[in-house]
């Protein structure tokens, strides 16, 4: 009986150890947009925390050099502040972090604006800023990484691309955000496009559109609605970081080595249960 109950506990051991390896980010290289604060913010915690070398970008110094002392006493981040509704600070930051990195293994493209407007006021600038940052700016960060991108991939392995998009480009918001809504659907859209073209190179690309969480873009709304929207989730709350994380570190892992092109609605299933 001793030697059954020796392999059958070894067995056990090995199983474990693989599936704590399958969902490992462990000494990755991440790059996180918008990092500082949100859904960016919970995903860059998540990946410090999951022992990965993270770099976390916004617009602000004074928010980059907060954040990156506070993820600091967890692990290792280093913030670089830029301004990514310019093309050329998408490419001054690539460079930055390759001066720092000879491979990135995860870039998650989260920096976003939105903007609320009846229809008959709704300006043609909230086209621009909002497009610009929520989509070109995806675009050109992408493209800048992929030299850094390439280094990292591995078929057993890729390199992985995020996108944050929302539900608000998957269904009708109730709010007029004109521009975030078509933004983001096409996030969804430039998801596919790009996955396409880079899985021959070894590179992942999906979305996670995100339902509601505690966020500043958020809070007015959550402040105003927030029981009403909880409600509406088949399960009856609000976004929790741990769910953000968690699905970033999936999609980052061994585990979620076989998923590109898709578009993962983490809403507690309000836009996809309707």
């Amino acid at each position: 009986m001793t030697p059954t109950v020796s392999f059958a506990y070894s067995r056990r051991m090995a199983n474990s150890e693989a599936s704590q390896g399958l969902f490992s980010i462990e000494g990755k290289v991440a790059l996180v947009t918008g990092g500082t604060r949100g859904i960016g913010l919970m995903i860059a915690r998540g990946f410090v925390e999951a022992g990965a070398r993270v770099y976390i970008s916004s617009r602000k110094p004074a928010d980059c050099a907060e954040v990156e002392a506070e993820l600091r006493t967890i692990g290792e981040c280093t913030a670089i502040p830029a301004d990514l509704q310019d093309e050329a600070e998408c490419q001054r930051l690539a460079a930055a972090v390759q001066e720092r990195e000879s491979k990135l293994h995860i870039l998650v493209n989260n920096a976003g604006a939105t903007w609320g407007a009846p229809l008959a006021e709704f300006p043609g600038s909230a086209f621009d800023k909002v497009l610009g940052l929520n989509v070109k700016a995806p675009f050109m960060l992408t493209q800048a990484c992929l030299p850094m991108l390439e280094a990292a991939a591995s078929e057993a392995d890729p390199a992985r691309v995020i996108n944050i998009g929302s539900i608000d480009g998957i269904h009708v918001p109730m709010l007029e955000t004109y521009s975030y809504s078509a933004s983001k659907a096409a996030v969804h859209q430039l998801t596919r496009h790009l996955a396409r073209n880079l899985g021959r190179k070894h590179i992942t690309v999906n979305a996670i559109a995100p339902g509601p969480f505690e966020s500043k873009m958020m809070a007015a709304t959550l402040r105003d609605f927030g029981p009403s929207i909880a409600a509406s989730s088949p399960l009856n709350r609000i976004g929790r970081p741990d769910d953000m994380a968690g699905t970033a570190i999936f999609l980052s892992s061994r585990a979620g080595s076989y998923i590109t092109g898709s578009t993962i609605a983490v809403d507690g299933g309000i836009a996809t249960t309707k």
